[in-house]
Protein backbone atom coordinates (compact mmCIF):
# COMPACT_ATOMS: atom_id res chain seq x y z
CA UNK A 1 0.00 0.00 0.00
CA UNK A 2 1.36 3.39 -0.98
CA UNK A 3 1.87 6.10 1.61
CA UNK A 4 -0.71 8.36 -0.03
CA UNK A 5 -3.38 5.66 -0.08
CA UNK A 6 -2.61 4.85 3.55
CA UNK A 7 -3.03 8.50 4.49
CA UNK A 8 -6.34 8.72 2.65
CA UNK A 9 -7.69 5.63 4.41
CA UNK A 10 -6.66 6.95 7.81
CA UNK A 11 -8.12 10.39 7.08
CA UNK A 12 -11.41 8.84 5.91
CA UNK A 13 -11.66 6.75 9.06
CA UNK A 14 -10.77 9.67 11.33
CA UNK A 15 -13.34 11.96 9.72
CA UNK A 16 -16.05 9.30 9.70
CA UNK A 17 -15.52 8.52 13.38
CA UNK A 18 -15.63 12.20 14.35
CA UNK A 19 -18.75 12.82 12.24
CA UNK A 20 -20.60 9.84 13.72
CA UNK A 21 -20.00 11.13 17.24
CA UNK A 22 -20.99 14.71 16.28
CA UNK A 23 -24.17 13.57 14.51
CA UNK A 24 -25.15 11.35 17.43
CA UNK A 25 -25.00 14.27 19.85
CA UNK A 26 -27.02 16.69 17.72
CA UNK A 27 -29.75 14.28 16.64
CA UNK A 28 -30.22 13.08 20.22
CA UNK A 29 -31.21 16.59 21.28
CA UNK A 30 -33.88 16.64 18.59
CA UNK A 31 -35.06 13.12 19.44
CA UNK A 32 -35.41 13.53 23.21
CA UNK A 33 -38.98 14.95 23.31
CA UNK A 34 -40.33 12.13 21.11
CA UNK A 35 -38.31 9.58 23.09
CA UNK A 36 -39.79 10.88 26.34
CA UNK A 37 -43.35 10.61 25.05
CA UNK A 38 -42.94 7.18 23.48
CA UNK A 39 -41.22 5.58 26.47
CA UNK A 40 -43.29 7.46 29.10
CA UNK A 41 -40.09 8.72 30.69
CA UNK A 42 -39.59 11.55 33.15
CA UNK A 43 -37.56 14.65 32.33
CA UNK A 44 -34.82 13.50 34.69
CA UNK A 45 -34.58 10.13 32.94
CA UNK A 46 -34.31 11.81 29.55
CA UNK A 47 -31.59 14.10 30.87
CA UNK A 48 -29.62 11.03 31.95
CA UNK A 49 -29.51 9.84 28.34
CA UNK A 50 -27.16 12.79 27.80
CA UNK A 51 -25.55 12.95 31.25
CA UNK A 52 -24.70 9.23 31.37
CA UNK A 53 -22.95 9.45 28.02
CA UNK A 54 -21.03 12.61 28.95
CA UNK A 55 -19.80 11.18 32.26
CA UNK A 56 -18.68 7.90 30.66
CA UNK A 57 -16.84 9.49 27.76
CA UNK A 58 -15.17 12.28 29.74
CA UNK A 59 -13.88 9.97 32.46
CA UNK A 60 -12.21 7.48 30.09
CA UNK A 61 -10.74 9.60 27.28
CA UNK A 62 -7.18 9.83 28.63
CA UNK A 63 -7.01 6.13 29.54
CA UNK A 64 -8.42 5.24 26.12
CA UNK A 65 -5.70 7.33 24.52
CA UNK A 66 -3.09 5.45 26.55
CA UNK A 67 -4.56 2.17 25.31
CA UNK A 68 -4.11 3.41 21.76
CA UNK A 69 -0.49 4.32 22.44
CA UNK A 70 0.15 0.82 23.76
CA UNK A 71 -1.92 -1.43 21.49
CA UNK A 72 -2.23 0.66 18.33
CA UNK A 73 -4.67 3.43 17.49
CA UNK A 74 -6.19 1.59 14.54
CA UNK A 75 -7.09 -1.42 16.68
CA UNK A 76 -8.65 0.74 19.42
CA UNK A 77 -10.42 2.83 16.78
CA UNK A 78 -11.98 -0.31 15.25
CA UNK A 79 -13.17 -1.51 18.66
CA UNK A 80 -14.58 1.90 19.51
CA UNK A 81 -16.47 2.52 16.29
CA UNK A 82 -17.90 -1.01 16.08
CA UNK A 83 -19.03 -0.83 19.71
CA UNK A 84 -20.48 2.64 19.15
CA UNK A 85 -22.49 1.40 16.19
CA UNK A 86 -23.70 -1.69 18.07
CA UNK A 87 -24.80 0.44 21.04
CA UNK A 88 -26.65 2.76 18.64
CA UNK A 89 -28.53 -0.21 17.18
CA UNK A 90 -29.36 -1.38 20.69
CA UNK A 91 -30.79 2.03 21.59
CA UNK A 92 -32.94 1.94 18.47
CA UNK A 93 -34.39 -1.39 19.67
CA UNK A 94 -34.59 -0.49 23.39
CA UNK A 95 -37.92 -1.40 25.05
CA UNK A 96 -37.64 1.16 27.85
CA UNK A 97 -35.81 4.27 28.98
CA UNK A 98 -33.66 2.28 31.41
CA UNK A 99 -32.20 0.38 28.49
CA UNK A 100 -31.61 3.64 26.64
CA UNK A 101 -29.69 5.11 29.58
CA UNK A 102 -27.58 1.98 30.04
CA UNK A 103 -26.77 1.74 26.34
CA UNK A 104 -25.92 5.45 26.22
CA UNK A 105 -23.35 4.82 28.97
CA UNK A 106 -21.96 1.94 26.90
CA UNK A 107 -21.93 4.25 23.90
CA UNK A 108 -19.93 6.73 25.94
CA UNK A 109 -17.34 4.05 26.77
CA UNK A 110 -16.91 3.15 23.11
CA UNK A 111 -16.93 6.84 22.20
CA UNK A 112 -14.03 7.34 24.61
CA UNK A 113 -12.10 4.63 22.76
CA UNK A 114 -12.98 6.13 19.41
CA UNK A 115 -12.25 9.83 19.82
CA UNK A 116 -8.56 9.94 20.85
CA UNK A 117 -7.80 7.27 18.25
CA UNK A 118 -9.03 9.54 15.44
CA UNK A 119 -6.28 12.02 16.39
CA UNK A 120 -3.69 9.38 17.24
CA UNK A 121 -4.02 7.76 13.80
CA UNK A 122 -3.50 11.10 12.08
CA UNK A 123 -0.43 11.88 14.21
CA UNK A 124 1.08 8.48 13.45
CA UNK A 125 0.34 8.60 9.71
CA UNK A 126 1.02 12.18 8.61
CA UNK A 127 4.33 14.03 8.96
CA UNK A 128 4.04 16.66 11.67
CA UNK A 129 4.43 19.51 9.18
CA UNK A 130 1.44 18.24 7.17
CA UNK A 131 -1.04 17.73 10.00
CA UNK A 132 -2.74 21.11 9.63
CA UNK A 133 -4.98 20.33 6.66
CA UNK A 134 -6.11 16.84 7.84
CA UNK A 135 -7.09 18.35 11.19
CA UNK A 136 -8.84 21.19 9.37
CA UNK A 137 -10.85 18.77 7.23
CA UNK A 138 -11.79 16.84 10.34
CA UNK A 139 -12.99 20.03 12.06
CA UNK A 140 -14.95 21.12 8.98
CA UNK A 141 -16.68 17.75 8.88
CA UNK A 142 -17.61 18.08 12.56
CA UNK A 143 -19.06 21.53 11.93
CA UNK A 144 -21.03 20.28 8.94
CA UNK A 145 -22.38 17.36 10.96
CA UNK A 146 -23.38 19.70 13.79
CA UNK A 147 -25.26 21.91 11.31
CA UNK A 148 -26.93 19.04 9.46
CA UNK A 149 -27.77 16.98 12.55
CA UNK A 150 -30.91 18.83 13.72
CA UNK A 151 -32.33 19.04 10.19
CA UNK A 152 -31.58 15.41 9.38
CA UNK A 153 -32.78 14.26 12.78
CA UNK A 154 -36.01 16.22 12.47
CA UNK A 155 -36.74 14.69 9.06
CA UNK A 156 -36.07 11.15 10.29
CA UNK A 157 -38.24 11.61 13.37
CA UNK A 158 -41.09 13.09 11.33
CA UNK A 159 -41.19 10.10 8.97
CA UNK A 160 -39.97 7.12 11.00
CA UNK A 161 -39.87 8.13 14.66
CA UNK A 162 -37.07 8.76 17.15
CA UNK A 163 -35.58 5.27 16.84
CA UNK A 164 -34.52 6.02 13.26
CA UNK A 165 -31.90 8.58 14.37
CA UNK A 166 -29.98 5.89 16.26
CA UNK A 167 -29.94 3.55 13.25
CA UNK A 168 -28.46 6.40 11.20
CA UNK A 169 -24.84 5.69 12.07
CA UNK A 170 -24.98 1.88 12.34
CA UNK A 171 -24.08 1.14 8.69
CA UNK A 172 -21.19 3.65 8.33
CA UNK A 173 -19.81 2.64 11.73
CA UNK A 174 -19.88 -1.03 10.77
CA UNK A 175 -18.24 -0.46 7.38
CA UNK A 176 -15.43 1.73 8.72
CA UNK A 177 -14.89 -0.58 11.69
CA UNK A 178 -14.58 -3.68 9.52
CA UNK A 179 -12.27 -1.81 7.15
CA UNK A 180 -10.06 -0.80 10.08
CA UNK A 181 -9.81 -4.44 11.16
CA UNK A 182 -9.19 -5.90 7.70
CA UNK A 183 -6.84 -3.33 6.16
CA UNK A 184 -3.53 -3.30 7.98
CA UNK A 185 -2.21 0.23 8.01
CA UNK A 186 1.39 0.34 9.30
CA UNK A 187 2.06 3.18 11.68
CA UNK A 188 5.33 4.19 13.25
CA UNK A 189 6.08 3.46 16.89
CA UNK A 190 8.95 4.22 19.22
CA UNK A 191 12.09 2.16 19.41
CA UNK A 192 15.13 2.79 21.47
CA UNK A 193 18.62 2.17 20.18
CA UNK A 194 20.79 -0.61 21.48
CA UNK A 195 21.89 -0.17 25.03
CA UNK A 196 19.30 2.53 25.76
CA UNK A 197 17.58 2.47 29.11
CA UNK A 198 14.13 3.73 30.00
CA UNK A 199 11.99 3.90 33.07
CA UNK A 200 8.60 4.13 31.33
CA UNK A 201 9.10 0.67 29.80
CA UNK A 202 11.66 -2.07 29.34
CA UNK A 203 14.36 -2.46 26.72
CA UNK A 204 15.11 -5.76 25.02
CA UNK A 205 18.58 -7.00 24.13
CA UNK A 206 18.13 -5.65 20.61
CA UNK A 207 17.27 -2.22 21.92
CA UNK A 208 13.54 -2.21 21.21
CA UNK A 209 11.53 -0.51 23.92
CA UNK A 210 8.44 -2.40 25.00
CA UNK A 211 5.37 -0.44 26.11
CA UNK A 212 5.12 0.59 29.73
CA UNK A 213 2.54 -1.12 31.88
CA UNK A 214 -0.85 0.51 32.12
CA UNK A 215 -1.37 2.78 35.11
CA UNK A 216 -4.70 1.36 36.31
CA UNK A 217 -4.69 3.14 39.73
CA UNK A 218 -4.01 6.45 37.99
CA UNK A 219 -6.77 5.76 35.47
CA UNK A 220 -9.24 5.03 38.28
CA UNK A 221 -8.31 8.19 40.20
CA UNK A 222 -8.60 10.35 37.09
CA UNK A 223 -11.92 8.75 36.15
CA UNK A 224 -13.26 9.36 39.67
CA UNK A 225 -12.18 13.01 39.56
CA UNK A 226 -13.79 13.57 36.16
CA UNK A 227 -16.98 11.69 37.06
CA UNK A 228 -17.46 13.87 40.15
CA UNK A 229 -16.58 17.05 38.26
CA UNK A 230 -18.83 16.41 35.25
CA UNK A 231 -21.74 15.23 37.41
CA UNK A 232 -21.44 18.38 39.53
CA UNK A 233 -21.30 20.66 36.49
CA UNK A 234 -24.29 18.97 34.87
CA UNK A 235 -26.35 19.11 38.10
CA UNK A 236 -25.62 22.76 38.88
CA UNK A 237 -27.99 24.27 36.26
CA UNK A 238 -30.88 22.25 37.71
CA UNK A 239 -30.24 22.29 41.47
CA UNK A 240 -27.71 25.03 42.19
CA UNK A 241 -25.23 24.63 45.06
CA UNK A 242 -26.79 21.93 47.19
CA UNK A 243 -25.13 19.54 49.61
CA UNK A 244 -24.83 16.96 46.80
CA UNK A 245 -23.16 19.33 44.32
CA UNK A 246 -20.85 20.69 47.02
CA UNK A 247 -19.76 17.20 48.03
CA UNK A 248 -19.33 16.30 44.38
CA UNK A 249 -17.04 19.27 43.82
CA UNK A 250 -15.04 18.45 46.94
CA UNK A 251 -14.72 14.80 45.90
CA UNK A 252 -13.47 15.90 42.46
CA UNK A 253 -10.81 18.12 44.06
CA UNK A 254 -9.65 15.36 46.44
CA UNK A 255 -9.48 12.75 43.68
CA UNK A 256 -7.60 15.19 41.45
CA UNK A 257 -5.05 15.83 44.20
CA UNK A 258 -4.62 12.10 44.76
CA UNK A 259 -4.17 11.57 41.02
CA UNK A 260 -1.44 14.23 40.79
CA UNK A 261 0.36 12.75 43.79
CA UNK A 262 0.14 9.25 42.34
CA UNK A 263 1.40 10.34 38.92
CA UNK A 264 4.51 11.89 40.43
CA UNK A 265 5.28 8.70 42.37
CA UNK A 266 4.56 5.94 39.85
CA UNK A 267 7.15 4.63 37.41
CA UNK A 268 4.61 4.42 34.54
CA UNK A 269 2.30 7.42 34.80
CA UNK A 270 -0.97 7.52 32.87
CA UNK A 271 -0.09 11.01 31.63
CA UNK A 272 3.64 11.16 30.85
CA UNK A 273 5.47 13.84 32.78
CA UNK A 274 6.94 15.21 29.57
CA UNK A 275 3.37 16.03 28.50
CA UNK A 276 2.33 17.43 31.88
CA UNK A 277 5.36 19.70 32.12
CA UNK A 278 4.98 21.07 28.60
CA UNK A 279 3.99 24.75 28.74
CA UNK A 280 2.87 24.57 25.13
CA UNK A 281 0.50 21.63 25.66
CA UNK A 282 -0.90 23.18 28.86
CA UNK A 283 -1.52 26.49 27.07
CA UNK A 284 -3.28 24.79 24.15
CA UNK A 285 -5.50 22.80 26.53
CA UNK A 286 -6.34 26.01 28.43
CA UNK A 287 -7.28 27.67 25.14
CA UNK A 288 -9.60 24.80 24.17
CA UNK A 289 -11.18 24.66 27.62
CA UNK A 290 -11.87 28.41 27.77
CA UNK A 291 -13.03 28.61 24.15
CA UNK A 292 -15.49 25.70 24.46
CA UNK A 293 -16.77 26.97 27.83
CA UNK A 294 -17.31 30.48 26.46
CA UNK A 295 -18.94 29.27 23.24
CA UNK A 296 -21.38 26.78 24.75
CA UNK A 297 -22.21 29.08 27.63
CA UNK A 298 -23.02 31.82 25.12
CA UNK A 299 -25.09 29.39 23.04
CA UNK A 300 -27.07 28.38 26.12
CA UNK A 301 -27.85 32.00 26.96
CA UNK A 302 -28.59 32.90 23.34
CA UNK A 303 -31.02 30.00 22.92
CA UNK A 304 -33.13 31.30 25.81
CA UNK A 305 -32.94 34.81 24.38
CA UNK A 306 -34.16 33.70 20.96
CA UNK A 307 -37.00 31.51 22.22
CA UNK A 308 -38.10 33.15 25.50
CA UNK A 309 -37.42 36.83 24.79
CA UNK A 310 -37.96 37.05 21.01
CA UNK A 311 -40.49 34.16 21.03
CA UNK A 312 -38.95 32.46 17.99
CA UNK A 313 -39.73 28.82 17.29
CA UNK A 314 -36.88 26.27 17.16
CA UNK A 315 -36.62 26.44 13.36
CA UNK A 316 -36.37 30.24 13.35
CA UNK A 317 -33.83 30.09 16.16
CA UNK A 318 -31.80 27.55 14.21
CA UNK A 319 -31.66 29.83 11.19
CA UNK A 320 -30.30 32.67 13.35
CA UNK A 321 -27.57 30.37 14.67
CA UNK A 322 -26.77 28.81 11.28
CA UNK A 323 -23.89 31.26 10.49
CA UNK A 324 -21.95 29.74 13.40
CA UNK A 325 -21.91 26.29 11.79
CA UNK A 326 -21.22 27.72 8.32
CA UNK A 327 -18.22 29.72 9.52
CA UNK A 328 -16.90 26.72 11.48
CA UNK A 329 -16.87 24.72 8.25
CA UNK A 330 -15.22 27.51 6.25
CA UNK A 331 -12.73 28.71 8.86
CA UNK A 332 -11.22 25.28 9.58
CA UNK A 333 -9.32 24.86 6.27
CA UNK A 334 -8.46 28.56 6.24
CA UNK A 335 -6.92 28.27 9.70
CA UNK A 336 -4.48 25.60 8.46
CA UNK A 337 -3.17 28.13 5.94
CA UNK A 338 -3.13 30.97 8.47
CA UNK A 339 -1.11 29.10 11.07
CA UNK A 340 1.50 28.14 8.47
CA UNK A 341 1.84 31.79 7.48
CA UNK A 342 1.43 33.59 10.80
CA UNK A 343 2.16 30.85 13.33
CA UNK A 344 -0.04 29.23 15.98
CA UNK A 345 0.33 32.05 18.50
CA UNK A 346 -0.92 34.93 16.36
CA UNK A 347 -3.56 32.80 14.65
CA UNK A 348 -5.02 31.55 17.92
CA UNK A 349 -4.91 34.95 19.62
CA UNK A 350 -6.75 36.49 16.66
CA UNK A 351 -9.32 33.68 16.72
CA UNK A 352 -9.91 34.06 20.46
CA UNK A 353 -10.35 37.80 19.88
CA UNK A 354 -13.04 37.05 17.28
CA UNK A 355 -14.74 34.69 19.73
CA UNK A 356 -14.66 37.37 22.43
CA UNK A 357 -16.05 40.01 20.06
CA UNK A 358 -18.84 37.65 19.03
CA UNK A 359 -19.93 37.15 22.64
CA UNK A 360 -19.71 40.91 23.26
CA UNK A 361 -21.93 41.48 20.20
CA UNK A 362 -24.51 39.04 21.54
CA UNK A 363 -24.45 40.80 24.93
CA UNK A 364 -25.77 43.96 23.26
CA UNK A 365 -28.89 42.33 21.82
CA UNK A 366 -32.37 43.32 22.90
CA UNK A 367 -35.96 42.96 21.71
CA UNK A 368 -35.36 45.37 18.83
CA UNK A 369 -32.35 43.49 17.46
CA UNK A 370 -32.62 42.50 13.81
CA UNK A 371 -31.80 39.13 12.26
CA UNK A 372 -28.56 40.40 10.64
CA UNK A 373 -27.35 41.75 14.00
CA UNK A 374 -28.06 38.43 15.71
CA UNK A 375 -26.51 36.33 12.94
CA UNK A 376 -23.47 38.63 12.87
CA UNK A 377 -22.63 37.70 16.44
CA UNK A 378 -22.89 33.99 15.66
CA UNK A 379 -20.78 34.51 12.54
CA UNK A 380 -17.94 35.83 14.71
CA UNK A 381 -18.36 32.91 17.11
CA UNK A 382 -18.09 30.37 14.30
CA UNK A 383 -15.05 32.00 12.70
CA UNK A 384 -13.23 32.21 16.02
CA UNK A 385 -14.10 28.78 17.39
CA UNK A 386 -13.44 26.87 14.16
CA UNK A 387 -9.97 28.41 13.91
CA UNK A 388 -9.20 27.75 17.58
CA UNK A 389 -10.17 24.09 17.34
CA UNK A 390 -7.85 23.44 14.41
CA UNK A 391 -4.89 25.49 15.60
CA UNK A 392 -4.85 24.48 19.27
CA UNK A 393 -5.44 20.82 18.43
CA UNK A 394 -2.62 20.90 15.88
CA UNK A 395 -0.27 22.35 18.51
CA UNK A 396 -1.12 19.56 20.97
CA UNK A 397 -0.79 16.74 18.45
CA UNK A 398 2.42 18.10 16.90
CA UNK A 399 4.17 18.93 20.14
CA UNK A 400 3.74 15.46 21.64
CA UNK A 401 5.78 12.55 20.29
CA UNK A 402 3.96 9.91 18.24
CA UNK A 403 4.12 7.32 21.03
CA UNK A 404 2.16 9.67 23.30
CA UNK A 405 -0.31 10.82 20.61
CA UNK A 406 -3.20 8.88 22.17
CA UNK A 407 -2.76 10.56 25.56
CA UNK A 408 -2.55 13.95 23.82
CA UNK A 409 -5.75 13.18 21.93
CA UNK A 410 -7.45 12.09 25.15
CA UNK A 411 -6.46 15.31 26.90
CA UNK A 412 -7.73 17.37 23.96
CA UNK A 413 -11.06 15.55 23.91
CA UNK A 414 -11.37 15.83 27.70
CA UNK A 415 -11.01 19.61 27.48
CA UNK A 416 -13.61 19.70 24.71
CA UNK A 417 -16.06 17.66 26.81
CA UNK A 418 -15.60 19.44 30.14
CA UNK A 419 -15.57 22.94 28.64
CA UNK A 420 -19.22 22.94 27.48
CA UNK A 421 -20.45 21.56 30.83
CA UNK A 422 -18.44 24.26 32.63
CA UNK A 423 -19.76 26.99 30.33
CA UNK A 424 -23.42 26.02 30.69
CA UNK A 425 -23.14 25.69 34.47
CA UNK A 426 -21.44 29.10 34.71
CA UNK A 427 -24.02 30.76 32.46
CA UNK A 428 -26.94 29.31 34.43
CA UNK A 429 -25.52 30.40 37.78
CA UNK A 430 -24.80 33.90 36.48
CA UNK A 431 -28.31 34.38 35.10
CA UNK A 432 -29.88 32.96 38.26
CA UNK A 433 -27.81 35.20 40.54
CA UNK A 434 -28.35 38.29 38.41
CA UNK A 435 -32.10 37.77 38.06
CA UNK A 436 -33.09 35.91 41.25
CA UNK A 437 -36.72 36.97 41.12
CA UNK A 438 -37.13 35.25 37.76
CA UNK A 439 -37.25 31.81 39.32
CA UNK A 440 -40.29 32.80 41.38
CA UNK A 441 -42.43 32.54 38.25
CA UNK A 442 -42.08 28.78 38.35
CA UNK A 443 -40.53 26.22 36.07
CA UNK A 444 -41.33 24.79 32.72
CA UNK A 445 -43.35 21.60 32.80
CA UNK A 446 -40.21 19.71 31.86
CA UNK A 447 -38.45 20.93 34.97
CA UNK A 448 -35.72 22.90 33.19
CA UNK A 449 -34.60 26.39 34.21
CA UNK A 450 -36.91 29.23 33.19
CA UNK A 451 -37.04 32.98 33.55
CA UNK A 452 -39.50 35.64 32.42
CA UNK A 453 -38.48 37.47 29.26
CA UNK A 454 -37.76 40.78 30.97
CA UNK A 455 -35.88 39.25 33.88
CA UNK A 456 -33.78 37.14 31.54
CA UNK A 457 -33.01 40.10 29.29
CA UNK A 458 -31.72 42.09 32.26
CA UNK A 459 -29.46 39.20 33.31
CA UNK A 460 -28.26 38.24 29.83
CA UNK A 461 -25.83 41.13 29.43
CA UNK A 462 -23.78 40.52 32.60
CA UNK A 463 -23.70 36.75 31.98
CA UNK A 464 -22.39 37.16 28.44
CA UNK A 465 -19.86 39.79 29.55
CA UNK A 466 -18.47 37.28 32.03
CA UNK A 467 -18.28 34.63 29.32
CA UNK A 468 -16.48 37.13 27.10
CA UNK A 469 -13.94 37.53 29.91
CA UNK A 470 -13.50 33.73 29.92
CA UNK A 471 -12.76 33.86 26.19
CA UNK A 472 -10.33 36.73 26.73
CA UNK A 473 -8.52 34.59 29.30
CA UNK A 474 -8.06 32.00 26.59
CA UNK A 475 -6.51 34.68 24.38
CA UNK A 476 -3.96 35.34 27.13
CA UNK A 477 -3.19 31.61 27.33
CA UNK A 478 -2.66 31.60 23.55
CA UNK A 479 0.32 33.91 24.09
CA UNK A 480 2.20 30.85 25.38
CA UNK A 481 1.78 28.94 22.11
CA UNK A 482 4.69 28.63 19.66
CA UNK A 483 5.38 31.73 17.59
CA UNK A 484 5.94 29.71 14.43
CA UNK A 485 4.51 26.43 13.17
CA UNK A 486 7.98 24.92 13.06
CA UNK A 487 8.28 25.44 16.82
CA UNK A 488 5.38 23.06 17.38
CA UNK A 489 6.17 20.57 14.69
CA UNK A 490 8.85 18.70 16.55
CA UNK A 491 7.95 16.62 19.55
CA UNK A 492 9.08 17.93 22.88
CA UNK A 493 12.73 17.04 23.55
CA UNK A 494 12.94 14.09 25.90
CA UNK A 495 13.60 14.80 29.53
CA UNK A 496 16.99 13.70 30.75
CA UNK A 497 15.87 13.04 34.28
CA UNK A 498 12.78 11.80 36.04
CA UNK A 499 10.57 8.78 35.65
CA UNK A 500 9.33 9.71 32.19
CA UNK A 501 12.63 10.25 30.37
CA UNK A 502 13.03 8.86 26.86
CA UNK A 503 16.29 7.96 25.07
CA UNK A 504 17.46 10.95 23.09
CA UNK A 505 18.33 8.83 20.12
CA UNK A 506 14.96 7.06 19.86
CA UNK A 507 13.65 6.51 16.34
CA UNK A 508 10.22 5.52 15.02
CA UNK A 509 10.46 2.24 13.14
CA UNK A 510 7.91 -0.26 14.42
CA UNK A 511 4.70 -1.19 12.63
CA UNK A 512 2.05 -1.40 15.29
CA UNK A 513 -1.00 -2.14 13.21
Amino acid sequence: MTARRRQRLVLTGSITGAVIVALDGTVLTVAQPALQRDLHASFGQVQWTSTGYLIAVASLLVFAGRLGDRYGHQRIFALGILGFGAASAGIGLAPGVGWVIGLRVAQGIFGALLQPATLGMLRATYPSDRLGMPLALRTSAIGLAAAAGPVLGGALIAHWGWRAVFFLNVVPAGLIGVLALVVRVPTPGPRATAGATTTGGTTTAGGTRTPARLDLPGACLLALALVCLVHTLVALPETGWTMATTLGGAAAAIACGAFIRHEHRTASPLVPLSVVRSTTVAAALAVLLSASAALFGALFVSTYFLQDVLALDPMQSGLRVLPLAVLMVLSAPASAVLQRRYGPRRTTMAAMTLLTLGILALSQLDRASTAPAISGGFLLLGAGFGTVMVTATAVIVRHVSADHAGVAGGLQQTAMNIGPALGVATATMLVTLTAPTATATGHRPSGGPHWTGEAFLSAMGPALLTLAAVAATGALAAAKLPRRTADGDSPQPPATAGRDREPAEATAVTARD
